[in-house]
């Protein structure tokens, strides 16, 4: 799980912005199935800012704990933009925390299409702003790993985690 860590790692790195914003998050993975929860985790002190996480992986589990809607799912499928977009925002609502961070993807070795090959992965982040400031957000980006199905999760959690990285190193506006 530390194949494709920098020095220092990312998650430690994250874990002292959020604590430094004093910040909340909340995770929904599907394609990754916990790694970047299991990562936020090693690090000492994560129950200070990780609230939860969600590993669902069946459409209908996406539907009844984190409200993806029947139509993204019939229109663009698990491991697509919108989804991923959804599931951030579902993830930060939810848990009324700061962030939701989401994955999904494809990590092999089968279930790749020629639109969509083994190593697709999405990532989100979602920002609570403070109520009438409209200034909440969410982003999503697209990446090809390559690589076995290990390294195809790994790589696409350290992604989701370097997102939310970036995010939380912009200066406030």
């Amino acid at each position: 799980m530390y194949a494709f860590a920098a020095d220092p790692p990312i998650e430690d790195t994250v874990g002292e912005r959020l604590s430094e914003h004093d910040a909340t998050l909340a995770v929904a993975e599907t394609s990754t199935g916990g790694m970047v929860t299991a990562l936020l985790t090693a690090v000492p002190g994560a129950s200070d800012y990780l609230d939860r996480a969600w590993m669902p992986y069946s459409y209908d589990s996406l539907r009844e704990e984190l409200g993806v809607t029947r139509e993204a799912l019939d229109a663009e499928g698990v491991v697509s933009a919108p989804v991923t977009r959804q599931l951030a925002r579902r993830a930060r609502d939810l848990a009324d925390a700061t962030w939701g961070l989401s994955t999904t993807g494809i990590a092999g070795p089968g279930g790749g299409t020629p639109e969509k090959p083994v190593g697709t992965a999405y990532v989100g982040v979602a920002h609570a702003g403070e109520w009438g400031s409209e200034t909440s957000d969410a982003t999503v980006e697209s990446h090809e790993f390559a690589g076995d199905r290990a390294a195809v999760r790994e790589r696409t959690s350290r992604a989701a985690l370097a997102l939310l990285d970036e995010h939380l190193a912009a200066p406030d506006d």
